[in-house]
């Protein structure tokens, strides 16, 4: 069963998108700020992070290359999740290596469960 790690500070969104991917059958951990959400990923190594970029505490661009810097973090799976069009997010973030980068105003649930089903499945290239 795949693990997925869930780094959202909305906590409404955080259980929707927790309850859809457990439907999916994936075993989900969730974390509601930046420095939280490092910890949980170090700790569970999950084979997938949902991450949102503006996070209490640490971003989500800082999450992301705090991960990349570790061996532990090098080779996860992260899918950006996050309200910033990709045009405003932080720069480098492509170069810190991620599988899709997603504004969650233009994803339906359903979309959001094909992106991970196919990053999880190699079918996702980093782009």
């Amino acid at each position: 069963m795949a693990k997925i790690v869930i780094v959202e500070d909305d906590q409404m969104l955080a259980e929707i998108y927790q309850t859809r991917m457990q439907l999916a059958g994936y075993l989900c951990h969730v974390a509601y700020d930046g420095l939280s959400g490092l910890a949980l990923i170090r700790q569970v190594q999950p084979d997938l992070v949902l991450l949102d970029l503006m996070l209490p505490q640490l971003s989500g661009d800082a999450v992301l290359a705090q991960m990349r810097k570790n061996t532990w973090g090098k080779n996860i799976k992260v899918i950006v999740l996050t309200n910033i069009s990709e045009a405003e997010a932080p720069d480098g973030l492509r170069e810190l290596g991620i599988e899709s980068y997603i504004v969650k105003a233009n994803i339906s649930n359903d979309q959001l469960d094909k992106v991970v089903a196919d990053t999880l499945a190699g079918a996702g290239t980093r782009t």
